[in-house]
């Protein structure tokens, strides 16, 4: 493991995880029908398709990051784009110091012109400068790694699956800090359960889409348990249940959304309403513009445009 330098870890300002927060209210909709911005209609190795994309960021030009998992690589697609340009990655997985293999999810450090990767087969999370033929630089091992976010401090946020935590690593840290979970796996509010997303807001408030308790979770700075957000209540029959979410993002409102991949749609809650609602996706498996399959993870365009993984990336356009 290396030193978390200033380099590595800039602000929100400075780096993108995901494009700007959007500015959305409790009015905004989405277009039901999505617009395919990446991939194709099988599962594939060509340039032109992904295979089991995971994690995903927009940046401010519109150009979209993609951890395409089961391909071992990451894959950049500039706004209409035809095929996508590997950032990093091969598409060898054999455990190799310079290869990715499958590759959870990536954010963008505009500071230091380079990607942070979670290499989740390897174990790790690495830089790669965004330069041809770069070299990856492992900064954290030892970690199983399903999501990455950054606060305002620039200090790094690792969600760890096996772990059941969320651990910081500040700048100048070589060892991270659990700001959530850490004790065992479990549905109690200071426990994780397979956590598989993470998003860190303004306050340091540490977001996590808590698979395998069927929830959202909210860890306040230094809070020692949780706040239930949504969810929670396993495969009931509310239809506003969460089953099994794998993305969350929060905006500059408080306003939760949360990719729920058994039910096939995204969805959100405004803040302090317990009740949710679904945004797009019609609860089943298909095919159609306003149907997709296990989304995972979930972002926005500094329009308000939504993305979201699947078998492709669609843009669901704000109405």
């Amino acid at each position: 493991m290396v030193r978390i330098t200033e380099a590595e870890c800039a602000s929100n300002e400075d780096h993108s995880e995901s494009s700007s927060v959007p500015k959305l209210d409790e009015n905004t909709t989405w277009v039901q029908d999505g617009t395919t911005v990446a991939g194709g209609k099988r599962w594939g190795t060509d340039l032109g398709s992904l295979n089991f994309p995971s994690g995903i960021c927009v940046d401010d030009d519109e150009t979209v990051y993609i951890a395409d998992y089961s391909n071992n690589r990451v894959v950049e697609w500039k706004k209409g784009a035809t095929s996508g340009t590997v950032v990093a990655g091969d598409g060898d997985k054999r455990d190799r110091a310079d290869r990715l293999r499958h590759p959870k999810d990536i954010i963008f450090d505009k500071t230091s012109d380079c990607f942070i990767i979670a290499d989740e087969g390897n174990r790790r999370v690495v830089r790669c400068p965004r330069e041809i033929d770069a070299s990856l630089e492992t900064i954290i091992s030892n970690i199983d790694p399903s999501d990455l976010a950054m606060d305002d401090d620039g200090n790094l946020y690792v969600c760890d699956f096996e772990k059941h935590e969320v651990k910081r690593w500040k700048i100048g840290d070589t060892v991270g800090t659990v700001v959530a979970g850490g004790n065992g796996k479990g549905v109690h509010l200071h426990q994780l359960s397979n956590p598989t997303c993470i998003f860190v807001d303004k306050d340091q408030s540490v977001y996590v889409a808590d698979w395998g308790a069927h929830r959202i979770v909210k860890w306040t700075k230094d809070a020692k348990k949780g706040i239930l957000i949504a969810g929670g209540d396993g495969f009931s029959r509310d239809p506003m249940a969460l089953a099994d979410p794998f993305g969350v993002f929060v905006d500059d409102l408080g306003t939760v959304y949360a990719a729920d991949w058994k039910k096939h749609r995204i969805v959100r809650w405004l803040k302090g309403d317990p009740q949710g609602s679904v945004v797009v996706g019609e609860g089943k498996d298909g095919n159609a513009p306003n149907q997709f399959c296990h989304p995972m993870d979930i972002a926005f365009d500094k329009h308000g445009n939504l993305y979201k993984t699947n078998k492709i990336i669609p843009i669901f356009y704000e109405n």
